[in-house]
Parts: structure tokens; sequence; C-alpha cells
């Protein structure tokens, strides 16, 4: 049995790219652009540029944009620009300036902190929608936003042209499977989270926005491959070969993206430190991914 891959234009591997910083704390554009290209080398098909992963929150509208020109004259797949805040007037005027650089799409975070209702995310995604000409995929990440895109209001939100896809982090599966049931065919849901991605593939996801990829791309990349041409055993035998690193990525006591730019200088690819207030990974839990990316076979 084969299964029909969803046709997402941005193909199914999208990495939430991690931010270079220098040894002085400034974004380092030149190893920006390096790891863009190590990223599409290693199976990526898309890229989202400040994203969570990028650390968002502590970087300037102009280190953004300077972002999204390096990031896209370095690569010739779709950047993804992360443009969404919890002021709807702000992230309306960093989309519009991120349309004029040239991304190809536009990723726009549940607001966070002020915790608008369903009724108040619609309005705030419809009105940043109709602001711009690109294509937008929400992004719902109930963990950190502290609040949920239900998916009634996803399904509302499809009907606008332009709004193209979610990248649902929520963790919850039925939930998924409401968004599915409820939205058009061609309306693309990605995984928000690498260990979900195996399982919600079989309920019509199109892929993941990744974390793991910077480490694992090939393997990853491998899965999503293997479960279209339906080969479940491979695409299973690899989900649980990769569980413990996706696992590794996120502990309690080391917030991501620490441990992914641990897992990167363990591969000999350094990105530098994080910025305040995020700081770097424990030793406890560098030994923990040092060891899970050993049995994987990514060291």
């Amino acid at each position: 049995m084969t299964f029909a891959m969803p046709p997402a234009p941005f193909g199914p591997l999208l990495t939430a790219m991690a931010t270079p910083f220098t040894a002085a704390g400034q974004v380092d554009f030149n190893r920006a652009a390096e790891l863009a290209v190590r990223l599409v080398e290693n199976g990526s098909t898309a890229l989202v540029v400040t994203g969570t992963t990028g650390e968002s929150p502590t970087l300037t509208p102009e280190e953004k944009l300077d972002l999204y020109r390096v990031v896209k004259k370095a690569v010739s797949v779709p950047i993804v620009a992360n443009t969404g805040d919890n002021e709807t007037a702000f992230s309306i005027e960093l989309s519009r300036r991120a349309q004029e650089i040239g991304v190809d799409a536009l990723l726009l975070v549940v607001p966070y902190y002020n915790r608008p209702n369903q009724e108040g995310l619609y309005r705030h995604f419809k009105t940043i929608a109709d602001a711009v000409e690109l294509p937008c995929l929400l992004y719902n990440v109930p963990a950190r936003c502290a609040r949920n895109l239900e998916a009634t209001t996803v399904a509302r939100l499809s009907e606008i042209p332009n709004i193209v896809g979610v990248k649902e982090a929520g963790g919850d599966l039925a939930q998924v499977a409401r968004i599915r049931a409820s939205t058009p065919d061609d309306f693309w849901i990605y995984s928000g989270n690498d260990g979900d991605t195996l399982p919600m593939l079989t309920l019509g996801c199109c892929g993941v926005i990744s974390v793991v990829s910077h480490i694992a791309g090939n393997p990853l990349r491998e899965m999503l491959d293997a479960f279209w041409r339906g080969d479940c055993a491979r695409a299973l035998e690899l989900h649980l070969k990769l569980l413990p690193v996706i696992d590794a990525l996120f502990p309690a006591t080391s917030p991501s993206p620490a441990p992914v730019k641990a897992g990167l200088q363990m591969q000999g690819f350094d990105c530098g430190d994080l910025r305040l207030p995020l700081i770097e990974c424990s030793e406890a839990d560098r030994d923990v991914l040092n060891g899970a990316m050993q049995t994987a076979g990514l060291l």
C-alpha cells in the first residue's frame, strides 16, 4: 500500500532554523548562511527563519529582516519567515517588510501572553493575511502561547485564500484529525513536534517543521519518504531510532534551542551560544543527547 503525498509546495521537511551568534553575542550572518546550506544538503525542502528555534523573541526586527535576506541568498529552497507576534499591527508591519525582501511564505504564531479568545485569534490572523499577498501558515503551540488555536477556528481561517496551512504543535492527535476533517484537502497540516510526525502523517499531515533535522536531516527525510512509498515498517523503524534523540532535544531543564545547538557542536558545526534569558545546555543534558546521538549513528 502506498500513500499519496499531499501537494505542499514547501515539500515535506522544513527545518525551523537555529540562529547562530558570535562570541560577542551578535547574529553571525555568515554562519547562518552556512547553516542554511548544510540543512538543505541534508534533506530540508524549505527553511523557517526566526521561529522559536531561531530565538525570535530576542532578535530585533532589523536582525530578522537581515536574516531573511542572507538565508534567501544562500539557498534556493523556499524561505518561510516567522513574522507573527502578539501585536497585530507589528505583525503586519514585519510581514510586509519580509514580503518586500522576497520571502516565500509567512509563519504566524498564536499571540502569546495576551491570550486572545478564539474570535480574537480569528480576527488577528485574518487581518494579517488580508494585509499581505504571501501564503500564510498558522502556528499553534499552546505550551508556549498559553492558548490553543481550536480546530473550528482553523477551519474558519482556512477559508481565507492565502491562509494555506498550519504548523500544529499542540500534541493532540484528535485535534489534528478534526482539523483534517474540517479543512480542504489542499490545506497543509505540518507537524510541529518531531515526535508526533509519523502518527500525524496517518491523519493527513503533509510533513514536519522540524528541529531534529538540524542533526538528523537525512534519516528524518528517509522516514517521510518511506511512509509515502508505503514502507511503513521502515518508517516506524526510523521513527523509533530517532525518538530518543528527539526526546533529548527537549529536556525540561535545558529549553530549546540549547540542546540542538549542543548537538550541532558535537557534529562539528558550532552555532555559538544563546541570548539571555536562554542559556547553554547543562552538562547532564549534553551527556544524554550525546549518548542518544551515538546510539542513532549521528556522531
